[in-house]
């Protein structure tokens, strides 16, 4: 039998080691950076909860009834001269709604208002404390504060040289001989410095490299416009249009007519609430509400509702209502959805890490941590062969 030292594996393990090697030296600064920024952000939503609670919190008395959705639209709107878009009602009776408001000329988004369901008081409006570092964060990780022309390609291709670390990782952490893989599971403390250093670069890149190969391929999801092309073409999923993701409407075939309503068309609005009733008839599980308000001459109310809890997936499920009725018009049941379609509808879920909630995310968030440190420990692994180098070289001219 063939000596393996003298086979063709060490030969192939020494080439992918310097593959390993030059790419990390090549991409560690940005690798170092987008992960840090990746990791700070990942509980972002947990930490403004926690510096502005009387933003999402109930202060006062919580009452038997609340307010009418109505009224609380009405008043918001009236007192700031705008239209309310979207309202998030959440599932606990402690919390407090979330309103967005697009001001008379205003542009972009809207702006935010919260406000007690119990006595319609807004609690809080604008940007949220810390929303302003957690942007920053944001367009750290995604373009290095740079212009997205110039940053997006970069963290691009800091993230396919980061896939690629991964898996040439796994390849050298592959030992040479059966009886020395328990060794590359554990991290010996009682050893020197360099030994424990080299052991967390080891073991914790290996216990982490599932979840970091999830990131990298889900992230260059919004880097390459060729990328994300593919993964619907591969998945077999039709790709949907503009900014918000909505699937394309059907084009009216060559000669036919299209009538444009010139006019709202006069359909009484229900209470919110009996919307609201009627589709937890059909979603029967405690979850937070988004509404979308529908404009004068929509004769539908779409509404999406998500789970609560430890567990729950970052997936909902959508509704629609007859607005004359309250009668269900059609669901749309994440879970019931083929495999190709839930998972092209989790790519954000499966790169920010809640697709099961706080569990995943905490998994994602030790993960993420793992993949700052690599550089940091992979870099002191050169330094320390390069020393060991020239000890060596010195050694024998002495």
């Amino acid at each position: 039998m063939k000596n393996r030292k003298t086979g063709i594996w060490p030969k192939i393990r020494r080439v992918i080691n310097e593959i390993h090697l030059w790419l990390g030296i090549a991409s560690g600064l940005i690798i170092f950076v987008v992960c840090l920024s990746g990791t700070i952000y990942t509980f972002s939503d947990e930490i403004q909860r926690f510096l502005e609670p009387s933003r999402y919190k109930v202060n006062g008395p919580i009452g038997d009834s609340k307010l009418p959705i109505a009224q609380l639209i009405l008043q918001l709107e009236k007192d700031n001269d705008g239209k309310v878009t979207t309202i998030n009602i959440p599932a606990k009776p402690d919390e407090t709604y979330q309103f967005t408001l697009l001001k008379k000329d205003e542009k972009g988004r809207g702006t935010g208002f919260s406000l007690d369901p119990y006595s319609g008081q807004v609690t809080a409006s604008g940007e949220a404390v810390g929303s302003v570092f957690f942007m920053k964060m944001f367009r750290l990780h995604r373009w290095l504060l740079l212009d997205t022309s110039i940053g997006r390609p970069i963290v691009g291709w800091a993230t396919v040289i980061f896939t690629l670390l991964i898996l040439t990782g796994m390849c050298i952490w592959i030992p040479q001989k059966v009886r020395y893989w328990k060794q590359g599971l554990k991290i010996k403390f009682d050893s020197n410095w360099k030994r424990i250093n080299h052991d967390l670069h080891n073991t914790l890149g290996f216990y982490a490299a599932f979840l970091m190969l999830v990131m990298s391929l889900t992230g260059l999801y919004w880097s390459f416009d060729w990328y994300k092309s593919g993964l619907y073409s591969i998945f077999q999923v039709e790709q949907p249009k503009g900014r918000g993701g909505r699937p394309p409407m059907a084009e009216a075939k060559k000669g036919e007519k299209v009538e444009k309503e010139t006019s709202p068309i006069d359909i009484a609005l229900l209470p919110w609430e009996q919307y609201l009733e009627k589709a937890n008839e059909r979603l029967s599980y405690p979850g937070n509400f988004r509404i979308s308000i529908p404009e004068a001459s929509d004769k539908s109310i779409n509404l999406s509702k998500t789970r609560t809890g430890f567990f729950a997936s970052a997936a909902g499920d959508k509704i629609i209502l007859d607005k004359a009725s309250a009668e269900i018009l059609e669901v749309d049941i994440f879970r019931d959805k083929p495999l190709n379609e839930r998972v092209m509808g989790s790519i954000k879920a499966l790169h920010v890490g809640n697709v099961f909630g706080t569990f995943s995310k905490i998994l994602y968030f030790i993960s993420c941590l793992i993949a700052t440190s690599l550089p940091v420990s992979g870099t002191i692994i050169w330094i320390n062969k390069l020393r060991k180098k020239s000890k060596r070289k010195g050694a024998v001219l002495a």
